[in-house]
């Protein structure tokens, strides 16, 4: 796996549609995480670096409104997409106010799902390269007149997201 690819976990209990669909990623140059269980997918999300997680509903085990809850508490920067075949109204409004960036039904053409991983991994970017300015911004504001062991510190603080 290399570091120039956007990584997807793909979360589906429906074996048929994770390989397929895992394959067709993969032919486009994005590294597939593919599981059958959100269990599975907290896990792999822990031990991988995920950009984009496209999660089904209907899952045995933990079901994917509360995946979907965990992956975003979890990973502040990872985009979660939720592709179902059993969606609802309700529950798309539910997902996207629990942080889906996107709420898609089965089957979804190949092209705009595409065109939705391209959004979400945008959305990540420059999410995630706001805030790193915002905090740059405050550092700089910050280091007029401080010591470096001042400055030293307010980098920790930031580092941790204080």
């Amino acid at each position: 796996m290399t570091d120039d690819k956007i990584n997807i976990l793909i979360v589906d209990d429906e074996e048929q549609f994770l390989n397929s669909i895992k394959k067709r990623l993969e032919v486009r140059d994005f590294n597939v995480f593919a599981v059958d269980r959100g269990e599975k997918a907290i896990e792999a999300a822990r031990n991988n670096a995920i950009d984009i997680a496209l999660v089904d509903l209907k899952m045995p085990g933990m079901r994917g409104e509360e995946t979907l809850k965990i992956l975003k508490k979890e990973h502040q920067w990872m985009e979660v997409v939720i592709l179902t075949g059993h969606g609802s109204v309700d529950s798309a409004v539910e997902c996207v106010q629990d942080g889906a960036h996107k709420y898609l039904q089965k089957p979804c053409e190949l092209d705009t799902l595409l065109e939705v991983l391209k959004d979400a991994y945008e959305k990540k970017v420059m999410n995630k390269q706001k805030l790193e300015k915002e905090k740059m911004d405050e550092l700089m504001k910050f280091a007029q007149g401080n010591s470096p062991l001042e400055i030293l510190r307010k980098l920790k603080e930031i580092d941790k997201g204080k």
